[in-house]
């Protein structure tokens, strides 16, 4: 991870990246191509936290916008193309929390600290207990898909937890955006499982019962 103490390359996205997850991503603003060649030099992470308010939505600037909570994004592959644009696919790596923003750069930046989830011991069964409630709530959600869930889906509950966002996500919905987002925020697994299961649309918050 980036020395607490210097900032952080951050590139907001009207996403919302979990531990794990793999993300495509199109740069063309010259600002986040400034920002790949920042990350392709030193071969360091940066950041990407979900813009909470589209500009159409808030005159304010970027940074006030954005959620202080996000996810290291990993670099796996980069192409430039011949315009200057690039595709690029990252994986999810720590949370984290923004301590400051820099503003110093032409992309944004910030002094970032490591947030990882607490895992109390006496949360260890209800944890599994909420992943396999939050399969189970997929499943309803999407029964046609039901036996493909069942075999696709990962067994530890983190990765689950980051199945299930990207299946939300994956819908289009700023709701589930925002669901998505706090559940990033969460300070325990038990209660990020509890929050994406109270987002699945097929009346899945009974199963919290």
């Amino acid at each position: 991870m980036p020395n607490s103490a210097d900032p952080c390359p951050l590139f907001p996205l009207p996403t919302v990246l979990f531990p794990g997850q793999v993300l495509p991503i199109y740069v063309f603003e010259e600002r986040y191509r400034a920002l790949l060649r920042r990350v392709q030099e030193t071969g360091q992470p940066f950041g990407i936290l979900c813009i909470e308010r589209s500009s159409r939505e808030s005159a304010l600037p970027l940074h006030e916008r954005a959620s202080r909570v996000g996810s290291f994004a990993h670099l796996l592959q980069a192409e430039t193309h011949e315009d200057g644009t690039s595709s690029v696919v990252v994986a999810g790596g720590e949370r984290f929390r923004v301590q400051e923003f820099d503003l110093s750069q032409p992309y944004l930046s910030g002094i970032l600290e490591t947030w990882p989830l607490a895992q109390p011991e006496k949360d260890l069964d209800l944890t599994e207990l909420r992943a396999r409630q939050l399969l189970a709530g997929l499943q309803r959600t999407w029964p046609a898909r039901a036996a493909f869930l069942e075999q696709d889906a990962p067994q530890e509950p983190l990765l689950l937890a980051s199945y299930a966002a990207g299946l939300l996500l994956a819908q289009g919905y700023e709701a589930n955006r925002a669901d998505c987002n706090d559940a990033l925020g969460e300070p325990t697994l038990a209660r990020r499982l509890e929050r994406l299961l109270g987002a699945l649309p097929c009346g899945s918050t009974h199963l919290l019962n």
